[in-house]
């Protein structure tokens, strides 16, 4: 039994709801999977919404709860302000052995339980980022690699979606909180690199394939040319159980690139737009 947990500021609201359609879509067993999700600002109006909606979806366990982000966001305005509540799960609101968090940019094309079978116990199961892949060569981590050479040239995280039991939530929270408030010199990407520094210290982060937060990378290569580099040097996963749309270029956007992925999500966009009478 698991819980797929979501946090969602009024700006995501919409987006939230396409991935839980796709994450309808992607588990025939809905009924056993919970649905958990963290606002700073939903009204009880949208959280009632989406409480209907999720169990329209076939998913038998909804809860949701306020709660106010306890850190100041540092990168990208157009990240939601709710990701930084991703460290505020606890065990009693999971109320199952295993969380699967997801950002709400993502599509879920597959089954997201098989890295709970292997997952060891005090480890979380974390994606290698695919643009940020490497301590000591991006804007990731700024100084960890001088200060600790041993963390230079260890693989580096992306936190958008990610794996745990629910013994590992307090610790978890307890450090990345510390971590935000006394290592800021070496925070970029704000809980991002916190829980990336977590890991290293404390070798908490067990790898999984890349195709558990794929990115969308086709809307990057119509835009400019500083992405082939990076896709020549690696293999982007033909079958992503989870798509990721990372950075400013969302695919809800007009302005969007329409890629072929982009036109999956919209499909279920509109189908969320319905559900929603938005």
């Amino acid at each position: 039994m698991y819980a797929v947990g979501l946090c969602v500021d009024t700006a995501y609201l919409l987006p939230s709801l396409v991935t839980l359609l796709s994450l309808a879509d992607a588990t025939p067993d809905r009924a056993s999977a919970a649905v958990r999700v963290l606002t700073p600002d939903l009204s009880r109006a949208d959280a009632a919404m989406m409480a209907a909606t999720v169990r329209f979806l076939g998913f038998r366990s909804f809860d949701l709860r306020w709660v106010r982000p306890g850190w100041r966001v540092v990168d990208g305005s157009y990240i939601s302000t709710a990701t930084y509540l991703r460290f505020d799960f606890d065990a009693g609101f999971v109320d199952r052995p295993h969380l699967v968090y997801l950002d709400s940019d993502v599509l879920v094309l597959g089954d997201l339980t098989s890295p709970l079978g292997t997952l060891a116990r005090g480890r979380i199961g974390l994606v290698r980022d695919l643009f940020n892949h490497t301590v000591g060569t991006g804007p990731a981590l700024p100084g960890v690699a001088d200060r600790w050479p041993g963390f230079r040239g260890r693989p580096y995280f992306n936190a958008g979606a990610m794996w745990c039991d629910t013994e590992v939530l307090a610790r978890l929270h307890t450090d990345v909180a510390r971590i935000m408030r006394h290592d800021g010199r070496h925070i970029h990407y704000n809980d991002q690199d916190a829980l990336n520094l977590w890991g290293l210290r404390h070798d908490s982060v067990q790898p999984l394939p890349p195709e558990f937060n794929t990115f969308e990378v086709d809307r990057f290569a119509e835009l400019g040319d500083w992405v082939h580099p990076i896709l020549a040097a690696t293999k982007v996963p033909s079958s992503p159980v989870v798509l990721h749309f990372v950075g400013a270029e969302k695919p809800w956007l007009d302005n969007c690139p329409s890629t072929p992925a982009v036109g999956l999500y919209r499909r279920y966009l509109r189908h969320a737009r319905r559900l929603a009478r938005w």
